[in-house]
C-alpha cells in the first residue's frame, strides 16, 4: 500500500497551492511543478507527469460544476481539442524518442520550456487587460470561421506546451480566448478552458505515466492537501482584493521562470 509512504510535506504544499489556485483562479502548474523541481528536488520530467494526471483530477470536479451550471461552450471545446490532441500525442512520441535520462536532452527541454512557460503566464496575469483592450481597439471581432481556425492553432500550441511543462492552459490559454471570442461571457470561456484542460492533462498525463515520469505516491499526497486547500481558497477568494494577489502571484512566476530557464 502506497498510504503509509504519504509525504506530508507533499500534502501541505498541496494545501497551500490548492488555497491559492481557489483564491487566483489560476492553474496548479505554475504553482506546483516549479515548487516540485525547486524546493523538493523532483527530477523535471517526474514533477511535470505527475502535476498533469493531478491537474486532470482536480480539473474533473471543476468541468462537472461548469457543466451543470452551463458554463461549458462545448464548440469551443471541441476547437480547441481538435488542435490540442494530435499536438499531445505528437510531443509525448517526440519525449519518448529522445533521451529522457536526467543528463538527456529532453530533461533540459522540459526544465527550459518550464521557465519560459512561466514567464508568459506572469506576462498574461499582469498585461491581460491591455493585451485584452489593445486587441478589441485595432483588431475587433474575428469572423467565425478565423476564430475557428486561430482555435484550433491556439489549441496545438498549448497541447506542446503543457505536455512539456504542464504550465499554460490557465493563463494562456483563457487571454487568447478572450480576444478570440470578445462576446463570450468569462464565466463561459473559463468553464471552456477547464473542460478542454481534463483531456489534454489527462492524455499527457498516462503519456507521462507510460514514459516512466510519474511518482503516485507524490500524486496521492498532493491530492490529499489540494482538494481541501482549493475548497478553503474558493470560499475566501472575496475577501482578498484580486489587484492585491495577481501582481504578487504574476512576480513570483516570472522569478521562478527566469531561475529554470536561464
Amino acid at each position: 500500500m502506497i498510504f503509509p509512504d504519504i509525504n506530508p510535506l507533499y500534502s501541505a504544499s498541496g494545501f497551500v497551492v490548492g488555497l491559492l489556485v481557489g483564491l487566483t483562479g489560476v492553474g496548479g502548474g505554475s504553482l506546483m511543478t516549479p515548487l516540485l523541481v525547486l524546493l523538493f528536488g523532483i527530477h523535471p520530467t517526474t514533477a511535470v507527469g505527475t502535476d498533469l494526471l493531478f491537474a486532470s483530477i482536480t480539473k474533473t470536479g471543476g468541468t462537472l460544476v461548469h457543466g451543470f451550471s452551463n458554463t461549458v461552450d462545448w464548440k469551443v471545446t471541441r476547437r480547441l481539442a481538435l488542435g490540442s490532441v494530435p499536438a499531445t500525442t505528437l510531443t509525448i512520441i517526440a519525449l519518448a524518442y529522445f533521451n529522457r535520462g536526467a543528463d538527456g536532452g529532453a530533461a533540459r527541454l522540459i526544465t527550459t520550456v518550464l521557465g519560459f512557460a512561466l514567464i508568459l503566464t506572469a506576462i498574461a496575469l499582469v498585461l491581460r487587460k491591455w493585451i485584452l483592450d489593445f486587441f478589441a481597439t485595432y483588431v475587433g471581432e474575428l469572423e467565425d470561421k478565423r476564430a475557428r481556425t486561430l482555435t484550433v492553432v491556439l489549441g496545438a500550441l498549448l497541447g506542446v506546451l503543457v505536455s512539456l511543462s504542464s504550465v499554460g492552459a490557465g493563463a494562456i490559454g483563457v487571454t487568447v480566448l478572450l480576444i478570440l471570442y470578445p462576446r463570450l461571457p468569462v464565466a463561459r470561456i473559463v468553464g471552456s478552458d477547464i473542460a478542454h484542460a481534463v483531456p489534454l492533462t489527462l492524455i499527457a498525463g498516462t503519456g507521462h505515466w507510460l514514459l516512466g515520469s510519474l511518482d503516485w505516491v507524490l500524486l496521492v499526497s498532493l491530492l490529499i492537501g489540494s482538494l481541501p486547500g482549493i475548497a478553503i481558497g474558493s470560499y475566501v477568494t472575496a475577501r482578498i482584493p484580486d489587484r492585491v494577489l495577481r501582481p504578487i502571484l504574476a512576480s513570483t512566476l516570472a522569478v521562478v521562470g527566469g531561475r529554470l530557464a536561464f
